[in-house]
């Protein structure tokens, strides 16, 4: 159990980026009207975003 939770933590900002940001980003877009470029859609926008900044923190080891 506890090698599971050290394993959960270490992915953290990854999970955070995927699970929090990802529908934050895409209901933004939705919210505010904007269309994403490329034909993608709002949720497909939001993966990208909300994924580049988690495996951008998980690789730096911090958000700023």
């Amino acid at each position: 159990m506890i090698q599971v939770l050290k394993t959960i933590f270490y992915f953290g900002p990854l999970l955070f980026g995927f699970g929090f940001l990802t529908p934050l980003v895409s209901q933004s877009i939705v919210a505010v009207g904007w269309t994403p470029p490329f034909g993608l859609t709002p949720l497909v926008t939001g993966l990208l975003i909300g994924g580049t900044l988690g495996i951008i923190a998980q690789i730096r080891g911090r958000w700023i």
